[in-house]
């Protein structure tokens, strides 16, 4: 068995693509996903298998199904049809036309994949192009990423690094000017991006680490009034994503 997607707008979106040998387990006697299994029939390349209740939540494992598990028979997060597609910083930049933008997001040390699937939803929803995430110490693609993104991870190309402070200057040098995010930074409600923008985001412990902070050409923070002095990373993300689509619409 491959990738398992639980979660009925993560399959919903992983059916589209979805390539022969894939498999939706459904719930035997449970009429909740009947939407699922039309889909599953009409793409012509999923075959549908009604399980018990043991059967099924040992295919999900730790998730939480509730009544369907899409097992797309490929272990690769390498393509698509459910699973997250990939290309390398340098791959991404020479593929950018002369004068064209992007909104790249730089992932320091995220661990947690729920944060990961969350980043990837915003990221689709304000059209950015490449998400970077180091291959050490940090969330990598899975079905939970893809299950919280609720299948929007199958639209944002991920780029999986040995060393984020090196591809930042890559990116530099393809016209991309870097904006790390940080409490002590100027106001991201006066910042004017970029055409060409990447969005450093550290981890919520520690921030971003020295290297990769030294790269960034400006420092920005999101003001705040609250009582807590700080936001999830994802939210976090999402509003300088937001503050970049202000300065560049799509």
């Amino acid at each position: 068995m491959g990738t398992k997607i639980t979660g009925i707008h993560a399959i919903e979106e992983a059916l589209k693509n979805a390539s022969r040998g894939s498999t939706l387990y459904l719930l035997r006697g449970d009429r909740r996903n009947s939407s699922l299994e039309m889909k599953a029939i009409s793409n012509g390349k999923t075959a549908v298998k009604k399980v018990s209740e043991t059967e099924l939540a040992k295919l999900a494992g730790t998730q939480d199904h509730r009544g369907a598990v899409l097992d797309l028979g490929v272990r690769s997060t390498q393509s698509q049809g459910g699973r997250i597609r990939e290309m390398s910083v340098l791959d991404f930049c020479k593929s950018l036309e002369e004068g064209q933008g992007a909104l790249v997001l730089a992932l320091d040390e995220i661990t947690d994949p729920h944060n990961l699937g969350a980043i990837f939803r915003s990221a689709d929803q304000f059209s950015a192009s490449l998400i970077i995430v180091p291959e050490r110490r940090s969330a990598g693609a899975n079905e939970t990423v893809i299950r919280v993104s609720s299948g929007a991870a199958q639209y944002v190309t991920m780029a999986t690094v040995t060393n984020l402070a090196r591809e930042l200057d890559v990116l530099k040098e393809y016209g991309f000017w870097v904006y790390g995010a940080d409490m002590d930074g100027e106001s991201s409600y006066g910042t004017q991006f970029s055409k060409r923008s990447v969005l450093v985001m550290g981890s919520e412990g520690s921030g971003m680490r020295s290297l990769v902070r030294a790269k960034c050409d400006h420092i920005v923070s999101i003001p705040m009034s609250g009582h807590i002095d700080s936001l999830n990373v994802s939210v976090a993300a999402g509003i300088l994503m937001y503050e970049f689509r202000r300065s560049n619409p799509v």
